[in-house]
């Protein structure tokens, strides 16, 4: 059976206004008009979808069905409008990301690189907070989508995989914990750290993973990147903890070691979690695809 945009957009009309004739006003069409293309319209149905009262017109029950899916159907008419306009240039949209430290720093960079290319009308705005944050960031809408420690408890969010994180320590290639090649955490806090400024979300779950062993961090000096992180590690400035990822890429090309540390919290699993795929906008949705690999 074929539906009319227009025909559908009458009914919501009618059903707004209560009235055939204000509805006709608004949309605007003439009020013969607009009587003769609802009662085409149920004619085609084979069923009243108003009752003529005194006082206007009220759905039937099928009617109420029918407005019900009428709805719907524009709504998503409107997004297919909105995301085509986008596509061709003419309307921005915008996206709002929240992820951790090692997502933002690691995983991230590559996988938007891809989704911006191929959706130039998408404007990102990328946000750094630690993993509680995040959540919270989404549950209030502050945030469209959120990366961060598949480890906290998740509620009133849909949660999807991203990737597996593991965090390592990096140190010279001749300190005395390279040639052990795992050991737990509290096995370093002996050293002094080469660490990221005190507000990134990675260097204060760190902190505190070294508060709860009864000894703070000895943090020597902060730098403002890992590759930064790296090269003073390698200038035998101190030790430091790294995602894995990080730690791989310039382990290579500096005279560095990578420890793995053998604390359970070490090895997590990074998630994306959004309040709901369908209230998000179709680049919003897509971006999520690309995230996810699905």
């Amino acid at each position: 059976m074929h539906f009319d945009l227009t025909d559908l957009r009458l009914i919501v009309a009618i059903a707004d206004a209560g009235s055939l004739s204000r509805a006709a006003a608004a949309f605007p069409i003439a009020l013969s008009a607009a009587s003769n293309r609802l009662r085409l319209l149920e004619q085609r149905l084979g069923m009243r979808l108003f009752e003529r009262q005194a006082d206007g017109m009220a759905a039937t029950p099928a009617g109420r069905i029918a407005l019900d899916h009428a709805r719907r159907v524009l709504a998503e008419a409107q997004h297919l409008a909105q995301a085509l306009e986008g596509l061709a240039g003419r309307r921005r949209v915008s996206v709002r990301l929240a992820a951790n430290t090692v997502a933002n720093s690691t995983f991230l960079p590559p996988a938007l690189g891809p989704f911006l290319k191929d959706f130039p009308e998408v404007d990102l705005h990328v946000e750094e907070r630690p993993s509680q944050e995040v959540l919270h960031a989404v549950q209030a809408g502050d945030a469209d989508i959120g990366v961060l420690d598949g480890n906290i408890p998740m509620h009133g969010v849909v949660s999807l995989p991203f990737r597996q994180d593991r965090l390592v320590l990096f140190v010279p290639r001749d300190h005395v914990l390279a040639g052990r090649g795992h050991c737990l955490f509290r096995d370093a806090l002996g050293f002094p750290f080469v660490g990221m400024q005190e507000e990134r979300a990675m260097q204060r779950f760190v902190e505190e993973m070294a508060t709860l062993l009864g000894k703070p961090l000895t943090v020597r000096v902060r730098a403002p990147s890992f590759f930064a992180i790296a090269q003073l590690v390698a200038e035998n400035v101190g030790v430091a903890v790294l995602p894995e990822a990080a730690a791989q890429r310039h382990s290579s090309t500096l005279p560095a070691a990578i420890v793995t540390l053998d604390d359970g919290w070490a090895t997590r699993e990074l998630r994306l979690c959004v309040r709901s795929l369908e209230g998000l906008s179709s680049q919003g949705r897509q971006l999520v695809a690309y995230l996810t690999g699905a």
